[in-house]
């Protein structure tokens, strides 16, 4: 038996095959080679790609209707687009090169085309045509799609994934996660809390890519990953794995329950999410509306910066999907653990205080006005709210509602819809934003606590570092002072109040969510019905603030 103990930061039982993380270099460089061979490569990686693009439109026809499977069959067309192909082949015949850098440099060229014409549909083709590029390549260069080559669902393993890697695996795929580093609050965790799929980092130097393909055990809740377990080992691991299949089975029966106490204190239970995929987690687990969108996966998850009409089409998906409930979309918050190349932002010492989130979209404000009309014309299609990350002072709150103000404008010239009362809210995730809490109040709709940040810069921890352990706490009275700060000012103001990170999920502090008298808790999709669980059992009433006591 190997037993080998990190630290849990997503509960649950599973037992799968390891599958180690493959890093592919995905770079491409200039070589002399032989034209004939290397235009049989290029119609043989236009074969599979249009055999998978046909997979893709299928399987969206299936979940989301005909309209959805034709963004892929416009794709498989354009793979042997005769102008696309010409292209290729002159530059393929005109370098004498591979046909990975014809392919690239076509594509490139083809792109700018359409990105410089004037009619605004035919300038969002470019996109396609680099997504296009993008899938040719990976089948000249063997990368695989979504990152893992397996059949079956695995234990995914690895040093640890940086955000714009977890974007592009293939969920489907995956059955639990052990990484040798990370932390509680890394994306992977992040991801496999929103999955409700077991997660553990920390491994160290015990997780070994000599024990790829071994069947393993993973649990969640204590940190610990088996392989070969003895027959007792093996037994716990089935009793704890049946105990947790008949506690699901009766958390179904809080599905179409009120969020509600036993004495009628009401708290909207909403859900993170990541991507419009994770739609369906939100609805499968009756979540009711999403109190965290995280638009950055858009810009991680691509090569460039990601067009209005993309962003849109996104943003739209998840409001119209979730029917009138709530959408609080977060605007770009890179910089920090969360870099994106082509931003190309400078190298700091400690990215965590520097140029990120909102510092980025005041300084560059084209991406931020790009956004800002994306959003406010998904607002055409459900009730979306728009939240600013990092904002410490009242002149960077005034200066994004005068952007809002702006786009607001021009899209009333362009007869474009929208609705000119979507709310605009704020993080709470720093100190300073604590303090002047009541001069935010007053120019925004409502305050949403992301709990991971302040509790870094309250306490002065770095989210990322596993090692300083005890030392993050979240529970720690400075910090839950922050939060009933925040609370009573934004009470005072006439907002509303809710908590969008991890702590949201903490059950042991629920009591004193209720007695701060919190309006709002946004959790992983996994997270809703426990917490559900949880809240229609207690007495808000006889709730206290004991714990922000030394």
């Amino acid at each position: 038996m190997i037993l080998m103990q990190g630290k849990g930061v997503s509960a649950g039982v599973e037992k799968g095959t390891l599958y180690f993380y493959q890093r592919t270099d995905a770079t491409v460089t200039k070589t002399a080679a032989d034209i004939e061979t290397e235009k049989q490569r290029l119609a043989d990686a236009q074969k599979k790609s249009i055999e998978q693009l046909e997979v893709l439109a299928e399987k969206a026809r299936a979940e989301a209707g005909d309209e959805s499977a034709i963004l892929f069959e416009t794709h498989s067309m354009f793979v042997e687009d005769e102008d696309y192909v010409d292209n290729i082949m002159s530059v393929l015949e005109a370098e004498q090169c591979n046909i990975e850098y014809a392919v690239q440099e076509a594509g490139k060229q083809f792109s700018a085309m359409f990105a410089n014409m004037d009619d605004a549909y035919m300038q969002a083709r470019a996109a396609d045509v680099l997504d296009v590029t993008r899938r040719i390549l990976n089948n000249l260069m063997g990368i695989v799609a979504g990152g893992i080559d397996s059949e079956e669902p695995v234990i995914l393993a690895a040093d640890d994934l940086a955000p714009s890697e977890t974007v592009q695996l293939d969920k489907s795929k995956i059955l639990a996660f052990a990484t040798q580093g990370g932390s509680g609050n890394s994306h992977t965790a992040i991801l496999a809390r929103t999955m409700g799929i077991p997660a553990i980092c920390g491994l160290g130097d015990s997780l070994k890519a000599e024990y790829a393909g071994r069947v393993a055990y993973i649990d969640g809740e204590v940190g610990r990953l088996v392989i070969e377990p003895d027959e007792l080992t093996e037994k716990t691991f089935q009793d704890k794995y049946a105990k947790q299949a008949e506690m699901r089975r009766l958390l179904q029966t809080m599905k179409g329950q009120e969020d509600v106490t036993l004495d009628g204190k009401h708290i909207n239970v909403y859900c993170n999410i990541g991507s419009p995929d994770d739609v369906a987690a939100v609805k499968s687990n009756d979540g009711q509306g999403v109190g965290l969108f995280r638009s950055e996966f858009l810009y991680l998850a691509s090569n460039d910066y990601p067009t209005e009409d993309e962003q849109f089409e996104a943003y739209k998906t998840v409001a119209s999907a979730m029917e009138g409930k709530r959408v609080i979309i977060r605007t770009l918050d890179i910089g920090a653990d969360k870099q994106v190349d082509y931003f190309q932002l400078e190298k700091e010492e400690n990215p965590a205080m520097g140029v990120r989130a909102i510092r980025i979209c005041l300084n560059r404000p084209e991406v931020f006005r790009t956004q800002l009309r994306a959003l406010y014309r998904a607002s055409a299609y459900g009730k979306v709210a728009i939240m600013f990350p990092m904002i410490t002072s009242v002149w960077e709150l005034k200066e994004c509602r005068r952007a809002c103000k702006s786009v607001m404008q021009e899209l009333a010239e362009e007869g474009i819809p929208f609705n000119p009362d979507t709310e605009i809210g704020i993080m709470i995730e720093t100190p300073a934003s604590v303090f002047i809490a009541d001069e935010l109040a007053k120019l925004c709709d409502f305050f949403s606590v992301g709990t991971n940040d302040l509790t870094q810069y309250t306490l002065a921890c770095d989210r990322q570092c596993n090692d300083l352990g005890k030392f993050f706490d979240p529970h720690h009275p400075a910090v839950l002072r922050a939060l009933k700060m925040a609370a009573d000012a934004a009470h005072r103001n006439g907002i509303w109040i809710g908590i969008c990170g991890e702590l949201g999920a903490d059950l042991s502090l629920l009591p004193t969510f209720l007695a701060m008298d919190l309006d709002e808790l946004s959790v992983s999709p996994s997270s809703v019905l426990p917490l559900r669980a949880e809240l229609r059992k207690s007495i808000a009433k006889t709730c206290d603030l004991k714990l922000l006591e030394c």
